[in-house]
């Protein structure tokens, strides 16, 4: 019993010794993972202030878009959709007798959809 004993003692100290020396594989994940996550924030933090050397860029391009040069070019209009309600506040406006100018004015739209509403209202036949 003394020899088991004695012999289990013997070795777990043997395995004790072993585990001191033996590298932990837990921790070189954790090394390689805080490595990853450093380069990670790395490149974003680089992404990111590219970003924002390019958005400067723009503004400056864009600031060298308004001048003379580019004021003889007039935007091309886009067609939105209009609301039924704005629709129906021209006709009112239309049907009391004021003038495409002040219908504009009260509805922020411009003469030619106002044209186009009263049109299509009248080929309904509202």
């Amino acid at each position: 019993m003394k020899i088991i004993f004695i012999g289990l003692l013997c070795f777990s100290i043997v395995l004790l010794i072993i585990s001191f020396f033996k590298k932990d594989r837990v921790s070189k994940l954790e090394e390689d993972l805080e490595q990853l996550s450093l380069t990670y924030m790395q490149d974003l933090y680089q992404l990111k202030r590219k970003i924002k050397v390019l958005e400067e860029e723009m503004l400056i391009d864009g600031d060298l878009s308004t001048s003379d040069d580019f004021s003889m070019i007039k935007p091309i209009p886009v067609k939105r959709p209009v609301n039924e309600i704005l629709k129906n506040q021209v006709l009112s406006l239309y049907n009391q007798g004021l003038s495409l100018d002040q219908i504009a004015k009260q509805s922020t739209l411009s003469k030619d959809e106002i044209i186009g509403i009263i049109e299509n209202s009248r080929v309904k036949g509202y």
